[in-house]
């Protein structure tokens, strides 16, 4: 039985033949997807898809932390800058290429089983409706920053914070120039 991620793997290759092409030039590889609690083997089949590889020494291993995982799926172009990658680097490149061009295609799904206007009218209010929710995240964290910041001050902004150790750090150059004139006027006694 294949994994559950290898088929939707598989879902968002089969209607792609330039990225079938692109990984069957590594068939038989394995790539190792290691996240700490988390890891997938996965080895290219000689028509471009993804089977699970079962055991055995990786051609190339993709290591992330479980934290940088939403920064991974918040911003595929940069995925592999929070990566570290041990292996086949050719096998890695055209990993990351599929990774960042590879898109679900969710009107197409959908249209399969309630049509393809529904489809993509669902499609479109699910979308408004996220980027309403990330606009009102948005607007709430500016407006809790400027009451925290302004009207009940328990942040402070950085140029403040910069400001103030400047303050300090003249402050204390000051002091100990004052100290070393004492103690020149107390020995010229």
């Amino acid at each position: 039985m294949p994994l559950p991620i290898a088929a939707v793997i598989n879902h968002l290759l089969a209607p792609e033949p330039w990225a079938r092409e692109k990984l069957a030039r590594h068939a038989g590889k394995v790539a190792l997807f290691d996240a700490g609690l988390l890891s997938l083997r996965l080895r290219v089949a000689a028509d471009g898809m993804v089977e699970d590889a079962g055991e055995g020494s990786p051609d190339v291993t993709i290591r992330a932390s479980m934290s940088d995982l939403p920064l991974i799926a918040q911003n595929r172009e940069q995925a592999f800058s929070y990566v570290q990658i041990d292996g086949d680097a050719d096998f890695a490149h055209t990993i990351s290429q599929l990774a960042q061009s590879l898109r679900w295609e969710a009107e197409a799904d959908l249209g399969r089983v309630i049509g393809d206007v529904a489809a993509v009218r669902l499609v479109g209010g699910v979308r408004h409706a996220l980027d309403t929710a990330k606009t009102a995240q948005r607007k709430l964290a500016e407006n809790l920053a400027e009451y925290f910041t302004e009207e009940q001050p328990l942040l402070v902004r950085p140029h403040a914070v910069n400001d103030f150790s400047a303050e300090v750090n003249r402050l204390r150059d000051d002091v100990e120039r004052i100290a070393k004139r004492i103690e020149k006027l107390k020995g010229s006694r």
